[in-house]
């Protein structure tokens, strides 16, 4: 067996088939170590951030079968902002101590829709011209989006939950779309733990936040 084989094995072979459709062992993977992470990140735990990375591993391959081209490519950013992120959460308050949550300035909103307009008109392009990907504009806009939350979650802005939600409407029927059905019951979830992670991040911003005098 050959160690691109060894890889693709996880993704070639079912877990298991329910109605009709198959779930590859990779999914399941992505499924748990997804969870797992994001349940993590609610909780303010740094331990999300390598557990994100074996998430990322998974789903690179696991689009890349699945022509998501642009959620696989983005798999490889996420590993390098996830290294970053696990940085910043320790280290990157003032005096070199633990990141505490703060809010989205008004200058950073403007930077991240600029951002991701630039991004999802790039990526839209790169599709349609090199690749045979059969929903472009969801893949690109819903890359982008991850892209501006997963910036927020490492610098612990509390809106980067809403950026997460918004992504995740578009993702649990696009992967529907392609048959990835453990995957987007998944992304589901992934809403319910969003939800949980602003209720958490927005508690401990108003504890962190001074008191009027």
């Amino acid at each position: 067996m050959s160690l691109l084989d060894f890889i693709l094995w996880p993704f070639d072979n079912p877990a298991v088939t329910f109605a009709g459709v198959t779930t590859s062992w990779g999914e399941v993977v992505g499924f748990v170590t997804g969870a797992l992470c994001v349940w993590l990140v609610a909780r303010q735990n740094p331990l999300n951030w390598p557990i994100g990375i074996l998430n990322n591993l998974a789903f690179l391959v696991l689009f890349a079968t699945s022509g998501l081209y642009a959620d696989s490519g983005l798999q490889v950013v996420y590993i390098a902002l996830a290294l970053y992120g696990w940085w910043a959460w320790l280290r990157g308050g003032a005096d070199h101590s633990a990141l505490p949550v703060s809010r989205t300035t008004p200058a950073q909103w403007w930077s991240l829709l600029a951002a991701g307009v630039a991004i999802t008109l790039l990526l839209v392009w790169v599709l349609t011209s090199f690749t045979s990907s059969t929903v472009p504009w969801a893949d690109s806009a819903t890359t982008a989006l991850s892209l501006l939350a997963t910036w927020g979650q490492t610098r612990k802005k509390v809106e980067c939950w809403w950026l997460w939600i918004a992504a995740d409407v578009i993702y649990v029927p696009l992967y529907a779309y392609k048959d990835l059905w453990l995957t987007a019951i998944l992304y589901v979830g992934f809403m319910a733990l969003c939800v949980l992670g602003l209720r958490n991040w927005t508690k401990a911003l108003r504890a962190d936040e001074p008191v009027p005098a």
